[in-house]
């Protein structure tokens, strides 16, 4: 897949990766914005077990 994009990006060796560079950022970005946020209340990291009726042993 990686080397079907890096085929059909325009220019030589130093504008491929510079495309590439923004496109990275560009789905970080995205990633952050919009995916991470739409999921987080799906995800059960708020879900603790631990019980709070023990005490910390001294």
């Amino acid at each position: 897949m990686y080397g079907w994009i890096w085929q059909h990006l325009p220019g030589n060796t130093w504008v491929k990766a510079l495309i590439s560079l923004v496109l990275v950022l560009a789905v970080v970005f995205v990633l952050f914005q919009y995916v991470f946020p739409w999921a987080e209340p799906l995800l059960p990291f708020n879900d603790v077990t631990v019980d709070e009726g023990m005490a910390a042993v001294r």
